[in-house]
């Protein structure tokens, strides 16, 4: 065997073994059992809570009304409205703060350190809800338990809000992929849960040791976060039963400019991945490296387009390596259909995945606007006003 086969095979499991990885993740978490919580119960807890908008608020009063209707007492909100319009913006709850930049942030960490630099009292932890998310009203609760058992970083279900539409369902279903391979396989398996940029929680301090001297320019704040919290040694937890309801995508043009961001967003920060793989190894750490193999994975439609690219290679120049390529998409779409079966997933989501290849076809047009993504727009468009009884 030439070093060209080498090279070709040793490639092809590099990229292939990532359809593996859930299962090895779900057999490891079998292993090591359950993850223990020694409960310190520090009821009632200090929250900040604080809710980003950019240029939009109409969707605001929802995630603050969800909020102050949740069954918890010990906190306090602030709306940073960045670049809005806030005459038509009003609470008559003292526990809501509204506060206006007084230049545009166009920035998620500024938008949270304008918050943070104004907070009324020390919080204790901090809790980051994006305008158009409505909060669980165990929200909190759930939160505590996750606190209370140790850990000091946590992130929490986003669950979609809305599921009117074909690629709504398709977005829920990819979401509902990695809530399970990305943040309940990983943590379980003994490494950490993947940040989402809202549905989260953190001790004040934590968070502040970890960006407030840092500038982060256009979306990704939360890929520089989680790699700031596991390169301190710390674990991020999974709270699965926190649960916000995120507004997911309903208009090819917004799929499109939201994907090309996260796109932009992966090639960015991928050297973050190498970078932790190296520390990992380095410090013989677990969770680090579990965590760099999620990192250095490429966005899941990349992944297939890359995996049917060699698959008709190999019908050429490595006939049997095609097993390799078809145990991996079976074991992918088992993924897929486990990570629906244990969300319970809506039965519109099942009916939309015919139109997958249709989904995958706009998030290809995204990749090819990926360059320029942050010159598009720096915040998703929200048009889901409707309200929802949680």
């Amino acid at each position: 065997m030439n070093l060209f086969y080498i090279i070709f095979i040793v490639v092809q499991i590099l990229i292939g073994i990532h359809f593996f990885i859930p299962f090895l993740f779900y057999v490891i978490g079998r292993f090591s059992g359950k993850q223990q919580q020694v409960l310190q119960q520090e009821l009632e807890a200090d929250y900040a809570v604080i809710i980003t908008a950019y240029q939009q608020v109409s969707q605001v009063p929802y995630a603050v009304d969800s909020i102050l209707k949740s069954n918890y007492n010990n906190y306090l909100i602030y709306v940073v409205a960045d670049n809005c319009d806030i005459s038509g913006l009003s609470f008559k709850d003292d526990r809501v703060i509204v506060l206006r930049p007084e230049q545009t942030l166009a920035s998620n960490t500024g938008s949270h350190f304008y918050a943070i630099k104004r907070f009324q009292r020390l919080h204790g932890r901090l809790t980051i809800i994006d305008s158009d998310n409505l909060v669980h009203k165990e929200y909190f609760n759930e939160l505590n338990k996750i606190f209370d058992g140790g850990y000091t970083a946590i992130q929490g279900v986003r669950a979609a809000k809305n599921l009117d539409t074909t690629y709504a369902c398709l977005d829920e279903a990819g979401d509902i992929y990695y809530r399970l391979v990305d943040r309940k396989l990983m943590f379980e398996a003994g490494s950490s849960s993947a940040l989402s940029g809202s549905g989260m929680a953190f001790t004040t301090q934590l968070y502040r040791s970890c960006l407030e001297n840092t500038v982060i320019s256009g979306a990704g704040f939360d890929k520089i976060l989680q790699y700031e919290i596991l390169s301190r040694g710390i674990r991020i937890a999974f709270a699965e039963q926190a649960i916000v309801y995120d507004e997911k995508t309903s208009k090819t043009d917004q799929l499109v400019n939201q994907r090309s961001r996260w796109i932009n967003t992966w090639f960015k920060y991928l050297f973050l991945g190498g970078r932790m793989l190296f520390m990992s190894l380095i410090r013989f750490n677990w969770n680090q490296f579990l965590f760099s193999t999620m990192l250095l994975r490429p966005p899941l439609f990349i992944l297939l387009m890359i995996a049917f690219v060699f698959f008709i290679a190999d019908l050429f120049i490595w006939p049997m390596f095609v097993i390799f390529w078809i145990l991996g998409i079976v074991m992918f779409f088992l993924t897929v259909f486990a990570a629906l079966s244990y969300f319970k997933a809506d039965s519109r989501i099942y009916d939309s995945l015919k139109n997958a290849p249709k989904f995958i076809y706009f998030q290809i047009l995204a990749l090819l606007k990926a360059r320029k993504a942050n010159k598009i727009s720096v915040a998703t468009e929200h048009f889901h006003e409707e309200k929802i009884d949680n």
